[in-house]
């Protein structure tokens, strides 16, 4: 049966409103929705009923917390808003931490070979990626700062999808900044992890403080791990702050790689004495794999 021309006209717009909706959508978003498209979740995700509504605490009001959330008489003792965060809300949020220095935007690729995403492409797409699964599974997924609370739905996807999508930083290793992570919910953290572990051993202590668990997870490039440099070698930060000469770089692969499973091992006892779990992700491996390590020790990190 043939369509009437004005059913081919409707279809023709509602096929451009589709075209120009999809447009809009930042591509890293959608570089996160197909990757998670791969991963088997199960006949029906995670969703869970939660433990009720019992109260567990409060915290100050972040821009785009709806009115109904705010306790208006807690508010009403100070200058401040206040929303009242329950037990249930606490135990389905998870905070990432998507390390944005300069050091995360190194690929070892060069011309002429396959292609490899930088480090920092990688991690935040795996970010963006775990945040759909969790979301679609009925949980609130947010940033461990204070610029996004853990929320539902596709407008928070939206959200990260923005924030994540920012320019790298200026400095050559990152922070984890834990201000806004509540208690007893769960956080994700990616980086190289290649700077100093003082900052890290801090931020798990005061995460372990507030009964957070989490998973922390290396991404690095192959080049990052072989070592396969010969001859004479410039070394230099992607910054360009710090600046390393040799004329025999094969040299240094040995004493290179015992400091690197040195770093790797002080790693997962960090994690192991917060109760946190800790694994390495090279870029020129399949992403999914990746993913599902995140999801599935993520699971295993829940109450």
């Amino acid at each position: 049966m043939n369509a009437s021309p004005d059913t081919s006209v409707q279809a023709l717009a509602l096929r451009r409103e589709a075209e120009t909706a999809a447009s809009a959508l930042p591509p890293l978003l959608v570089a996160a929705e197909h990757l998670a498209a791969t991963v088997q979740m199960g006949a029906h995700g995670r969703r869970r009923a939660g433990t009720g509504e019992e109260f567990w605490q409060y915290r100050p009001a972040h821009s785009g917390d709806e009115a109904r959330f705010v306790d208006w008489r807690r508010s009403g003792r100070s200058d401040a808003q206040y929303v009242r965060e329950r037990e249930w809300q606490l135990a389905q949020s998870v905070h990432l931490w998507v390390d944005d220095a300069a050091s995360m935007n190194f690929t070892g690729a060069e011309t002429g070979r396959a292609a490899r995403a930088p480090k920092s492409e990688r991690a935040r797409v795996l970010a963006l990626a775990l945040s759909v699964l969790m979301i679609r599974g009925g949980e609130r997924v947010g940033l461990t700062g204070v610029a996004a609370p853990p929320r539902p739905g596709r407008a928070q996807l939206m959200a990260l999808a923005a924030l994540l999508s920012a320019p790298s930083g200026q400095q050559d290793y990152g922070t984890p900044q834990v201000a806004g992570v509540s208690a007893q919910s769960r956080a994700v953290f990616l980086s190289d992890f290649l700077g100093d572990l003082a900052p890290i051993e801090s931020a798990l202590g005061q995460l372990a403080d507030r009964g957070v668990t989490g998973v922390m997870l290396q991404v690095l490039d192959p080049d990052e791990e072989a070592f396969p440099y010969d001859g004479r070698t410039i070394f230099q930060s992607m910054s360009g702050a710090l600046v390393h000469e040799t004329r025999k770089a094969s040299d240094l692969r040995g004493r290179y790689q015992e400091r690197l499973a040195q770093r790797r091992d002080a790693l997962t006892r960090l994690a192991q004495s917060a109760g946190w779990q800790f694994s390495t992700h090279h870029t020129g491996d399949p992403a999914q794999s990746a993913l599902l390590w995140l999801y599935g020790a993520l699971g295993r990190g829940q109450g």
